[in-house]
């Protein structure tokens, strides 16, 4: 549905995304990856056409932006983007008529909205009154209540709580079974690593990894286990033979070079520390992102957006 082939965009002397390309097809939700800073939301921005690139080309099913395709894409910015003084509902309505809907249809849409996140009681106060969580989720009903084909959401999760972010992710779920096009563009790899079928990660500005999630897995799989222990675990990466680690509070996340074995590993943890959960398994996106990120970044251009 939406490919973009060699983006290019620079502001002033920093290159903001440099040669970046991914080609978005219906019924799956793309992840556009990255840290703060790597260029997702430029690359979204001129995806919108609200920034144009320097170079590359974007098509939808073929053909070059118009206005046309700007009514058949639903968009959740990450910055707040409704008008504080006015009533939700209000403000619904407003941004619905603006993509194109009869007044009666967009309330009727905007109610089963609403509903659906237990917004009905506050339909008549002003956004500026409601707390962080649900003007997000008055920002991702504006982005779907017109029925868009493609939808472009920069970190929806924000200000969610878990309760919400599971509901929104049911949600996620739902529109793609139904054969709408998403792009999920965050830096949370966990999120992305669960909810997308493919994917494209950036780093200031140049793709690191692209591909399928588990097509990336394969390609940069390693000897890898989980940890979870008891007792000080700050010698874990000094144990010959760890190639890298990943560590967090009583948990790790290991790396074994081609010399060492699970086994081998194994025995040397249970000398020095209590063992909760040794797991074998796949490299997580975060993984995989810092072991890519850190062997290949000193060349690359800073980043923006």
């Amino acid at each position: 549905m939406l490919k973009a082939d060699h983006l290019r965009k620079a502001f002033t002397s920093v290159v903001a995304v440099d040669d970046v390309s991914f080609e978005v097809k219906r019924g799956e939700i793309f992840g556009l990856l990255g840290p703060n800073g790597a260029g997702k939301t430029t690359t979204i921005r001129m995806i919108l056409n609200i920034v144009r690139p320097d170079g590359g080309l974007i098509t939808y099913n073929g053909l070059p932006f118009s206005d046309e395709f700007r009514k058949v894409i639903g968009y959740l910015p990450e910055e707040r983007g409704l008008y504080r003084k006015s009533k939700l509902v209000d403000a619904i309505l407003y941004l619905a008529e603006l993509r194109g809907m009869e007044r009666s249809a967009a309330r009727a849409e905007a109610y089963k909205w609403l509903g659906r996140f237990n917004l009905l009681d506050s339909v008549n106060r002003k956004v500026e009154e409601l707390s962080k969580g649900n003007q997000q989720k008055v920002q991702f009903i504006v982005a779907v209540i017109h029925n868009p084909t493609l939808v472009i959401l920069d970190e929806p999760f924000s200000g969610l709580d878990p309760v919400n972010q599971i509901l929104l992710k049911d949600i996620l779920l739902e529109l793609k079974e139904q054969g709408r096009a998403i792009i999920f563009s965050t830096h949370q790899m966990d999120q992305a690593e669960r909810l997308s079928d493919s994917l494209c990660l950036i780093n200031r500005g140049r793709v690191v990894l692209e591909g399928s999630v588990a097509e990336v897995k394969r390609r940069h799989g390693k000897n890898s286990v989980r940890l979870e222990f008891s007792g000080d675990g700050s010698f874990i990466p000094s144990i010959r033979g760890v190639a890298h680690v990943l560590m967090y509070r009583n948990a790790a996340e290991v790396e074994l070079a081609n010399g060492l074995s699970s086994r081998q590993f194994l025995e040397q943890l249970l000398e020095r520390i209590e063992l909760r959960k040794f797991e074998i398994l796949e490299p997580s996106l975060q993984s995989i992102f810092m072991q890519v990120v850190g062997n290949g970044s000193k060349n690359q251009h800073g980043g923006a957006g």
